[in-house]
């Protein structure tokens, strides 16, 4: 046992002293192999001062042409470990924990937010077939992207205590994929989504009054809106856009790997990826509290595409007052352009 211990500690000796050369004056050969010996006896199994000249990102010879693909042990693996699997995790994880618990406090204070006068009837199309199917792909996609990132980012701790290794490894290969597949479908998504939705999220003086009063939302006084409040004008730009940018862009870095990039440069990826996700999560969670839960007629207006005129009275008064003056179609599927009145919707005869 003793020899082929000593004729492993050469071997590693050998591969210490080649990446050692290229750092600086290293000892004669001869004597690195004597210490070593010296070692197994005195401490035996202990190759540490080997592994620690091949630390520190220490490049040596190879054939192989691919980055850094001389370099044996990358510091950096160690402290993006660290980071991934502590600082990230942890604080992104209990900041998820903190505001699904901030969501159904306020649900349990305020519950489903209804209209204050009865429906009319007479319904005004609010978002085209277009307009649904860009908003749906981009929700989609992102729900499962969530999802599939949540069991990778937190499954080996929360999933594997409770299901076991064997089901955890399948179900971490299906998210694996369609985390990796899904990806670039809604970055595209967003970018459709950017074009079709940006001008109705302009920013608008009006939007500050909004802001200011927080919409109303917790004094319940009415505070007149555009298309888009001030708050989904800030979910688009902050959310969609920003943030969307940030995890497709780190996303893609880490989903395409064939581009030389160094495993510092992965690392870096894979944390701004993680950050911006749990950011991006964040808000999605209050914008689909308020799209489902939180307000009565939210979630129709993007399933059917047209509200009731009492809603969008009391939700979205400024653009609601450009469909009455004509200024805005009341019905553009109907007109077939952004252009030119319409009369609204009639349900039921109530018009």
């Amino acid at each position: 046992m003793k020899h082929l211990i000593a004729c492993l500690s050469a071997l590693l000796l050998a591969c210490a002293v080649s990446a050692q050369q290229s750092s600086g004056p290293a000892l004669p050969k001869d004597e690195l192999i004597k210490q070593q010996q010296q070692r197994v006896v005195t401490q035996p199994y202990n190759n540490a001062p080997f592994w620690k000249e091949a630390r520190g990102a220490v490049e040596g010879y190879t054939s192989n042409t691919a980055p850094e693909a001389g370099v044996l042990i990358q510091d950096g693996g160690q402290n993006w470990r660290a980071l991934r699997n502590g600082t990230f995790s942890i604080i992104g994880g209990w900041a998820l924990v903190a505001m699904m618990l901030l969501i159904g406090g306020f649900y349990a204070w305020k519950g489903t937010i209804q209209l204050h006068e009865a429906p009319t009837g007479r319904l005004v199309e609010r978002f085209t077939l277009l307009e649904r199917m860009a908003h749906w792909s981009t929700a989609l996609s992102f729900s499962v992207l969530a999802i599939s990132g949540l069991i990778l980012a937190f499954g080996k701790t929360l999933l594997i205590p409770v299901i076991g290794f064997t089901l955890f490894s399948w179900l971490a290969v299906i998210a694996k994929n369609l985390h990796n597949f899904l990806g670039p479908l809604f970055i595209i998504s967003c970018i459709i989504t950017f074009c079709i939705f940006v001008r109705d999220n302009l920013p608008k003086a009006v939007d500050f009054k909004w802001l200011a009063s927080f919409g109303g939302l917790i004094s319940g006084k009415h505070v007149p809106s555009e298309k888009f409040n001030a708050g989904e004008k800030l979910w688009f730009w902050g959310g969609l856009m920003l943030l969307g940018l940030v995890v497709g862009v780190s996303g893609m870095v880490l989903n395409f790997p064939n581009f030389e990039q160094t495993r510092a440069t992965m690392q870096l990826a894979n944390l701004v990826h993680l950050g911006g996700s749990v950011l991006f999560m964040l808000g999605a969670l209050g914008h689909i509290y308020m799209g489902t839960l939180g307000m009565a007629g939210a979630l129709d207006a993007m399933k059917t595409g047209v509200v009731d005129e009492a809603w969008a009275k009391e939700h979205h008064e400024i653009w609601y007052d450009d469909v009455k003056s004509g200024k805005v179609p009341s019905n553009r599927t109907a007109s077939g352009s952004n252009g030119g009145a319409q009369q609204p919707l009639a349900v039921g005869g109530n018009d």
